[in-house]
């Protein structure tokens, strides 16, 4: 099931990862791709913020007849350096085959201010994805819990905590723009 390594330098789920789920030190990170860099760096990080790709992605269920309205994603992010990784991975893949281009995954780490921290909130549309047969993420997690001797989560969704899907899945989003300055782009030292 891995389809990628997770570089050595983003390797944190040994130290955050308990039978409680990932440990919330107060630190977030988001994945994303390469390409995105420069605006990131300029703007911050904003939900629905890649309008290049969402304006090809309107352009092409256009031409199919698909009535397309414009709506507002929040700013994923999760607890851990490696699930970011994860999210970078699927994010590059998805720029690099609409954008045409070779496309790499990244993480930025947010040091939020505390204005900011009280607004992250758990991700519990993370029922979606345990409600999908076959969930990537959720095969990939489920590795990444055994290579830590860990036991999976078995979350119900119906009925499940809404704070395993941060505790447990390391989904969290955040409403609110991030400015740069509060952004640090990880890098192996």
């Amino acid at each position: 099931m891995n389809e990628f390594t997770v570089p050595a330098y983003l390797q944190d789920a040994r130290q955050l990862l308990s039978e409680s789920g990932f440990a919330c030190t107060g630190r977030w990170y988001h994945g994303t791709a390469s390409g995105l860099i420069p605006s990131i760096q300029a703007h911050g990080l904003h939900g629905s913020g890649d309008l290049e790709l969402l304006t090809r992605q309107f352009k092409t269920l256009g031409t199919i007849g698909h009535d397309i309205s414009d709506h507002k994603d929040p700013l994923f992010i999760t607890q851990s350096k490696e699930l970011a990784y994860f999210w970078a991975n699927e994010k590059a893949h998805t720029r690099s085959v609409y954008m045409k281009s070779d496309e790499q995954p990244v993480v930025f780490e947010l040091n939020l201010p505390e204005d900011l921290q009280q607004q992250v909130t758990t991700d519990a549309g993370g029922a979606a994805l345990v409600l999908e047969p076959g969930n990537l993420y959720l095969l990939w997690l489920g590795e990444l819990y055994d290579a830590c001797g860990i036991s999976k989560p078995d979350i119900d969704p119906l009925r499940g905590d809404r704070m395993d899907y941060l505790n447990k899945l390391g989904l969290a989003y955040l409403s609110a723009p991030v400015a740069p300055e509060h952004l640090l782009l990880l890098q192996p030292n």
